[in-house]
């Protein structure tokens, strides 16, 4: 599951990535093969923690399973 990491909350991609003009037809980020194609991986801090990306809006997402 994709959630978008903001400084105190997560959000869903649907509230952000609706009116990007990046984002897929269903208004949702464009995540294929499991890799963010709207954005680059970040680099992880430690390994508890999950995949993080940066789309190219500046916001950062992050593959929760």
């Amino acid at each position: 599951m994709l959630v978008i990491l903001m400084e105190n909350q997560l959000l869903e991609p649907q509230r952000v990535c609706q009116g990007c003009p990046l984002s897929d037809r269903s208004g949702q980020p464009r995540w294929r093969g499991g890799q963010l194609s709207c954005g680059h991986p970040v680099g992880k801090t430690t390994e508890n923690l999950p995949s993080q990306y940066e789309c190219q809006m500046g916001f950062r997402i992050a593959n929760i399973e």
